[in-house]
């Protein structure tokens, strides 16, 4: 564990220089409690750090002070040594934001097993932190495709949705269908059919821009926001899209074969005020024309008419 050593005093610097690395531990060293707090805030800082109360520049107190108003950054374990014996000097840092308390002189083996207390803590931190991010992983994405899922992708059209509104720019959507899907499971299986989805999603994320976003929409279907995009741009990504799909074939475990989609394609202006649903609605209205006209293509419904982009017919699995 990397700890922070902040005291004035070289000689009781170079005590814990020494007796740190003996325990497993990296020493970084300050002077003063300004460059304490300057050493703090650093990408790797340490997330461990004994801090003497009187120092030069700002306190140690004053240090876990400033240290527990930072917002957005791991937790950092801080350990108080002072001379101080009062019982009121203990509250005092404890309530600064101090995690434990340390009286000089102060025995090695007391200030490691303090240190044990502190890595404990902030390995516990750590997976509490980790497990939180799992949870709200599965909760906003699909668990087979790893995509957004359907609420996910929807509150992500909402918000783009608000700002083209805002803006008074547009957001573009397309909704997608795998062509002939039910084939794929049931000649080969769902072990096969999931390998489908997973390469149709890989993708379809490939092939729009960063700060667009692909969901799972549900089943074979998956919904893609393209903010900022008008007709032209939304039908020229539609024409992408499809050409990955035909570009080569899908590899599963029962073997290879051909998959095209269709995708309905949908747009609202900043002007139009069309919320999410209604724009999901006029591009699944697209999909099922683009299936009705021979699959494998993509259909343009805008302010309730329909424009057409000729593509190739579609290759049967």
């Amino acid at each position: 564990m990397k700890i922070l050593v902040a005291d004035d005093n070289a000689i009781a610097r170079l005590l814990l220089e020494r007796l740190l690395p003996q325990w497993g531990h990296e020493v970084v060293v300050a002077c003063d409690g300004k460059h304490a707090w300057e050493l703090l805030q650093g990408d790797d800082a340490p997330r461990l750090a004994v801090l003497d109360w009187m120092m030069p520049g700002m306190s140690g107190p004053e240090v876990c002070n400033k240290m527990r108003k930072r917002v957005g950054r791991p937790y950092a374990y801080l350990l108080l040594v002072t001379s101080r014996e009062e019982k009121q000097d203990v509250v005092s840092g404890l309530q600064a934001g101090a995690d434990d308390y340390l009286t000089k002189p102060f025995y090695p083996q007391e200030l490691n097993a303090r240190l044990r207390v502190g890595v404990r803590i902030l390995e516990l931190e750590d997976k509490l932190v980790a497990a939180h991010e799992v949870a709200q992983f599965r909760a906003t994405h699909d668990e087979l495709t790893r995509l957004s899922n359907r609420a996910s992708i929807v509150d992500t059209l909402r918000r783009e949705l608000a700002r083209s509104q805002r803006d008074g720019g547009s957001c573009g959507v397309l909704l997608g269908d795998l062509d002939h899907f039910k084939a794929v499971n049931d000649t080969l299986g769902h072990g096969a059919g999931d390998s489908v989805l997973c390469e149709a999603a890989a993708r379809l994320a490939a092939g729009v821009r960063p700060y667009d976003s692909v969901g799972r929409y549900g089943g074979e279907e998956f919904l893609v926001v393209l903010p900022g995009c008008d007709t032209p741009n939304l039908l020229a990504c539609a024409e992408h899209l499809l050409q990955a799909f035909r570009g080569s074939q899908f590899v599963t475990s029962e073997g290879t074969l051909s998959v095209t989609i269709s995708l309905g394609a949908a747009t609202s202006t900043g002007a139009s005020g069309m919320t999410a649903d209604a724009l999901v609605r006029a591009a699944d209205k697209a999909l099922y024309q683009a299936k009705g006209n021979g699959r494998n293509r993509v259909e343009m419904a805008q302010q309730g008419v329909n424009t057409q982009l000729q593509v190739a017919q579609p290759v049967t699995p």
